[in-house]
């Protein structure tokens, strides 16, 4: 199946609590962003997000990591989109060394994961599903 990928750097006005802690809902708005352009490569449209059915919240994020949401179709009904997506920090800042240290993480960090599906109305596909 077709994945698609954002990958973006937190900034401070998306940090919503003490520390610095970025909202968990930052992240189901990229997952938002990431089925949007899925759903325009499946089926030419911008479809509807219909709702999750599993959202897991996993390592906090904050301003100044930078991170990868992923996501794919991974089953097909007659308008609907069911996807899986995933959050990966890949850039941690380093507030301990300087203000503006950072580090490439050996290995992405998984923060978020969540299953939701879309829908396509039949009059809107222009593309063969």
């Amino acid at each position: 199946m077709d994945t698609a990928m954002i990958r973006l750097r937190m900034s401070s006005a998306d940090a919503h609590y003490g520390g610095n802690l970025v909202d968990g809902a930052k992240m189901l708005q990229l997952f938002g962003d990431v089925a949007t352009e899925l759903l325009i490569r499946s089926d030419g449209d911008e479809g509807l997000f219909a709702g999750y059915e599993k959202v897991e919240f996993l390592a906090p994020v904050y301003a100044g990591d930078y991170i990868e949401a992923v996501g794919q179709i991974v089953a097909k009904g007659n308008s609907s989109r069911k996807m899986s997506f995933e959050a990966r920090k890949v850039i941690a800042p380093r507030p301990d060394l300087n203000d503006s240290a950072a580090d490439l993480l050996a290995e992405p960090l998984v923060v978020c994961r969540a299953v939701g599906t879309c829908v396509v109305p039949k009059a809107k596909q222009r593309l063969p599903s």
